[in-house]
């Protein structure tokens, strides 16, 4: 394999630069129409990754995406620069010239979003990380399974950079090339362990079941200024008060600039701000939390945020517990629905072998909400067609429920 620098004897080969070299960056209709014309006559599955912001900007959108395919090569995608003013690039005539190719993507829950977004969905997928899950891997980022399958190590170094600086350096698109250098090869290689593990069908289920959630929309958590760094300092309803509306002052601002929440008022001063007994509007800019860089330019609407607060009805305080959500944590139920919580002992007990008999984490046997929800209200009948019946309505896979209904049946039964 080209590209490669070997170590020590006892050290994997580093893989340093795409075989075919680095391919610029497709940044124009043109160049987007060439792309999908040799993305078309290629071969076998497409690899695909994308490159995002997270810490950097509001947006979780792709600021790079990267695509290889055997007789193609690798293209290196700018979709951003393809997108009309304040609106996101149609890229579904890519979708549709490479019809019902299969998709090799690692951690397809973190792409997916940002792809379908812009017109990529797939009709079939293979989930190298989730593949890595089904057969037991501790480790299962790329650059472990690359190691493991393809015996070289990948530099990840420029992962949590951001992605949505204009140009690129060359030596992050290298670094973005060889995230699907290896993608064909990592999943012919799992691919024969999945099938020689008796797995296969497993993952043929779990794969389908990605492609068919892609693009469905979740409900949005309720009360996420309570997730504030260091928010346990926080003691009283006021204060929370504080935060609550600082935060959703800062929201406003990063969602209208795109720019990460972090990036405009830190968590920490949030935090200072509302834990001050002496807080006023008046002495926000007191604080040197408020006084400098980015917040500075905001003092306005942080004091603003604040004089709500004055202004406020107590009983319009948020309480200082969250507010109940369905049924709980389990270590919750113990005290008020000791059946529930016996019931999750003994089901958690089974799963738990059941997991380690097949060499897979729980959490990829039976999500923990499918099965906590079991134990919360089990069907009437205690049967294996009853819990079956139950966890194929939350959704779980047939694969799942062969493995986990009698079981569990037996220990909701005993419980």
């Amino acid at each position: 394999m080209d590209g490669l620098v070997t170590g020590t004897d006892t050290e994997l080969p580093t893989l340093l630069t795409p075989r075919d070299g680095v391919p610029a960056v497709t940044d124009t209709d043109a160049g987007y129409e060439a792309m999908v014309e040799a993305l078309a006559g290629g071969e076998g599955p497409l690899g695909i990754d994308t490159e995002r912001a997270h810490g950097f900007r509001y947006s979780p959108k792709a600021w790079l995406i990267q695509l290889r395919r055997r007789g193609a090569g690798t293209f290196l995608l700018d979709p951003v620069a393809l997108a009309p003013d304040d609106e996101l690039a149609d890229l579904s005539g890519l979708r549709d010239a490479v019809g019902d190719a299969e998709w090799i993507i690692h951690a397809a829950t973190q792409d997916l979003p940002c792809l379908v977004e812009v017109g990529l969905t797939p009709t079939r997928l293979f989930d190298t990380e989730l593949a890595g899950r089904l057969l037991g891997y501790p480790r299962v980022s790329l650059g472990a399974m690359a190691e493991q399958f393809c015996g070289v190590h990948l530099l990840k170094e420029h992962s949590a950079d951001d992605w949505s600086t204009r140009p690129l350096p060359e030596d992050w698109l290298v670094y973005a090339a060889l995230d699907v250098e290896l993608l064909d090869e990592l999943r012919d290689a799992m691919s024969a362990e999945l099938v020689a593990a008796g797995k296969d069908e497993w993952a043929r289920q779990e794969f389908t079941h990605l492609v068919e959630d892609a693009g469905t929309s979740r409900p949005p958590r309720e009360e996420l200024w309570r997730r504030v760094s260091g928010i346990h300092d926080v003691h009283g309803r006021r204060q929370l008060a504080l935060v609550r509306e600082l935060w959703e002052a800062r929201e406003r601002i990063a969602a209208r600039r795109d720019k990460a929440p972090g990036r405009i008022l830190n968590d920490r001063v949030i935090v200072s701000a509302a834990t001050r007994s002496d807080l006023t509007a008046g002495s926000l800019s007191e604080l040197s939390g408020f006084r400098k860089g980015v917040a500075k330019r905001y003092l306005n609407i942080w004091s603003d945020a604040v004089r709500r607060v004055e202004a406020m009805d107590p009983q319009e305080y948020p309480s200082v517990r969250p507010p109940r959500r369905g049924n709980g944590a389990p270590r919750t139920w113990q005290g008020h629905n000791p059946e529930a919580y016996a019931r999750f002992t003994a089901a958690r007990e089974a799963l738990s072998r059941i997991a380690e008999q097949h060499t897979v984490p729980p959490e990829n046997l039976l999500t923990p909400d499918t099965w906590h929800r079991l134990c919360w209200q089990p069907p009437r009948s205690l049967t294996p067609v009853a819990v079956d019946e139950q966890l194929a309505a939350a959704g779980a896979r047939l694969w799942q429920r062969e493995l986990t209904r009698e079981a569990l049946a037996s220990a909701l039964a005993v419980a």
